[in-house]
């Protein structure tokens, strides 16, 4: 998402040049992300690298929303939306296919059963090899896991969510609906909007070239929003884990969010290389069961009373304690 936006073209191919040289594999961004420039230079990248590179990246690029607010009928999952959307994002990226395409959010107005329909098609196609999900709901992704069984069709094999120490609500619902589905999570916003990654102190407005400096009102990670005392003990829980390990707060949330139950890979946004080489650190970071628990406990966003609290853990069939 930073690609076009935080990140220009020099630097965005720098990081995808590091990221593939340290063994990642996975490219997600969307038709959305810098309208359209984040799939212009991540095309212009695959064009400008040998095969053999390129072909270790599995490209994730996601449909949904409007590109031009004033267009009829240019956003939401319908066949037309899609259809246009995807081979909109094949010509941004000068590719014939990509390996995920995901729906970017539901689509209230637009019948589950004809999205569905048209994301098979593409798998069919081959426009896309496989499918997935963004911002679905626990009900959602299981509805539409099944409805694509009952009608023959392929179905999603990724739901990518915002999960983080801060976001953790989805294990309520989300995480066990995943795990009932197979169905593979890919976290957005591990590090909270870059709470976690240590950079915003209590009592002082950000300020500055981060993303809550240039925007401290910015959405769900405003500071006035998401500086909570949950938060600030959160972020000191981390602190002291990190500072004991010898390694970056990043490096510990990403390290927590990589293990949790269905987490099949994690999103990473940096504005330059020095953030993305500390985050992929985090890769060969693995956190003690003790080290899960203390953060799993400053964490806990306190859920509701039974079926969610401790007293229906049993019945919910599913122990996200910990691991994978």
């Amino acid at each position: 998402m930073t690609f076009g936006v935080e990140a220009e073209e020099p630097e965005a191919h720098r990081q995808l040049d590091r990221f593939v040289e340290a063994g990642g594999t996975l490219v997600d961004t969307a038709d959305t992300y810098g309208t359209g420039r984040s799939e212009e230079i991540i095309g212009r990248w695959f064009a400008s690298r040998p095969a053999e590179i390129t072909g270790r990246v599995v490209l994730a690029t996601k449909g949904r929303f409007p590109l031009d607010d004033d267009a009829p009928n240019g956003s939401g999952l319908s066949a037309r939306h899609l259809t246009r959307a995807l081979d909109a994002s094949l010509r941004r990226l000068g590719l014939d296919a990509v390996d995920l395409y995901q729906a970017h959010a539901f689509d209230p107005w637009t019948p589950l059963e004809e999205t569905l329909r048209t994301l098979d098609g593409f798998v069919r196609a081959g426009k896309a090899r496989y499918y997935g999900l963004s911002n679905f709901t626990g009900w959602q992704l299981t509805k539409a896991v099944h409805l694509a069984k009952a009608m023959n069709l392929a179905g999603p094999v990724t739901l990518q969510p915002q999960y983080s120490l801060l976001v953790r609500e989805i294990e309520w619902e989300i995480v066990p609906a995943a795990l009932d589905a197979g169905v593979g999570l890919l976290p957005w916003s591990p590090l909270g909007g870059g709470w976690l990654s240590g950079k915003y102190q209590r009592d002082t407005v950000p300020a500055g070239a981060t993303r809550l400096g240039e925007d401290p009102g910015r959405g769900m990670e405003a500071y006035d929003r998401r500086g909570t005392e949950r938060t600030w003990r959160v972020v000191e829980a981390v602190r002291k884990i990190a500072a004991a390990r010898g390694v970056t707060m990043a490096e510990i949330a990403l390290a927590w969010v990589t293990g949790r139950p269905a987490v099949s890979s994690t999103i990473l946004g940096a504005r330059d290389t020095g953030q993305l080489e500390a985050n992929l650190r985090a890769a060969d970071l693995h956190l003690t069961a003790e080290e899960h628990a203390d953060l799993a406990a400053v964490s806990d966003p306190g859920a509701p009373d039974y079926p969610y609290g401790e007293m229906g853990a049993e019945q919910r069939g599913r122990n996200l304690a910990g691991g994978r």
